[in-house]
């Protein structure tokens, strides 16, 4: 029986340089030759610091704060600084950012797209100038953690019409109450966007809600299969007082939530891409070291043959979400695109993790063969930032030409 397994260093003929054994078809190539550097640096940072130790802690379902210095180091949004002369990267190359971190770890992906993604692009576009000089400059050095509470107890995909956390109006300061559900990074952020509905104009509203805040309560969810090292909370708001300062100027109603939401599901479907592609490098080097009756099982034509299927699922999914990419670059990408490329990677990727399982039999559920994380951690990718079926009803309207199928 062969030890346990761990994420292989890429190699092979079609790899001189330096691309996944996963992508198959060098999509990678796409990116310019800074773009490449930067994608390396982040790889070699995640694959020296973090996958050591990610089995340790999603073990312990704890967090690894050691590595949130060095996620600052990585410069990922530098940009994002009022002050800063760099320019926003190209969404091709937050793709596959988002790739690699969901190769090593889904959970380290959740958290850094919770970060920079739901709470600092809330900021970025709700924002005004002055709330993004306050805040941006420490949350782009990872030196203050965002968190973006909106799903909350009594459901989720109806959140948009249902939303009973309140805000009402008190003076200068505004009184939230309300519990919300399932918010990650919420044990210890120090900045948590949080969304209420104005009592008196039923407008949903952004505010900005500060670690310590008086009526502020998070709780660790426990017990949880999934995504074991974030920290998903519980809150609770009990006159909960917020300056008007913190209120986000620019967010005045839920079109406004939908802006981020709509930017950060594309980030989902290239985690899932990452996840397929982490779990078919595990499953293409066991099968290549494992012998039964004599030789490697990766000579077996049942396990070649769940080997391609893996790799097409994952070649398939990052032409999807590249594409994707392309288009947002080009201004001109729309919300079902999104939503289609979220619903079918997270199906592929559920897939791809299961096969992954299969060709490692009982070692599949081992920890220490990495591809049980996997399985466990892709029932979470699969279902949050819109479940399923919601992305597939807003690609259904799109194309019956705004025939829609949600209850109301």
């Amino acid at each position: 029986m062969s030890g346990p397994t761990t994420l292989p260093t890429p190699s092979g003929p079609y790899l001189d340089k330096g691309l996944l054994p996963a992508d198959f078809y060098s999509y990678e190539e796409l990116l310019s030759d800074k773009e490449r550097e930067k994608i390396e640096t982040v790889r070699d940072f995640l694959r020296t610091q973090a996958a050591p130790i990610v089995d340790d802690y999603w073990a312990r379902a704890e967090f690894p704060f050691q590595l949130i210095e060095g996620f600052g180091r990585l410069g990922l949004v530098d940009w994002a600084h009022p002050d800063s002369s760099e320019s926003r990267p190209s969404n091709l190359l937050a793709g596959f950012v988002a790739l690699e971190f969901g190769h090593a770890d889904a959970s380290l992906a959740t958290f850094t797209g919770v970060h920079t993604g739901l709470a600092m692009g809330t900021i970025l576009t709700c924002g005004s100038d002055e709330q993004k000089r306050r805040w941006l400059p420490a949350m782009s050095r990872f030196e203050k953690i965002g968190a973006f509470a909106l799903t909350e107890p009594h459901g989720g995909s109806d959140v948009a019409g249902g939303l009973r956390t309140t805000a009402r109006r008190d003076g200068d300061e505004w009184i939230l109450d309300g519990a919300k559900r399932w918010i990650g990074n919420a044990t210890f952020a120090d900045l948590v966007v949080v969304w209420a509905r104005d009592v008196e104009t039923q407008h949903v509203l952004g505010f900005v809600v500060e670690k310590d805040t008086p009526g502020f309560t998070a709780t660790k969810i426990e017990n949880k299969m999934a995504l074991r090292i974030v920290q998903n909370a519980d809150i609770v708001l009990d006159g909960c007082r917020v300056p008007e300062a913190n209120r986000l100027q620019n967010a005045n109603s839920f079109k406004d939530t939908a802006k981020i939401l709509r930017q950060t599901r594309s980030g989902v479907a290239w985690q899932a891409v990452g996840v397929m592609f982490g779990a078919y490098e595990i499953a293409l080097q066991y099968a290549k070291e494992r012998e039964q009756f004599g030789r490697p099982i990766g000579g077996f034509q049942l396990v070649q043959d769940l080997l391609v299927k893996m790799l097409g699922n994952a070649t398939a999914s990052c032409g999807m979400v590249t594409r994707l990419a392309q288009l947002q670059d080009a201004g001109v990408f729309r919300d079902e695109q999104s939503a289609l490329a979220k619903a079918y990677c997270t199906v592929r990727m559920r897939e791809n993790v299961g096969w992954a399982r299969e060709l490692l039999a009982g070692n599949g559920i081992v920890l220490d063969y990495k591809v049980g994380r996997f399985v466990a951690d892709a029932e979470a990718l699969y279902s949050y930032e819109g479940t399923r079926e919601i992305q597939t009803l807003i690609v259904g309207r799109a194309v019956t030409g705004g025939l829609s199928a949600f209850v109301r």
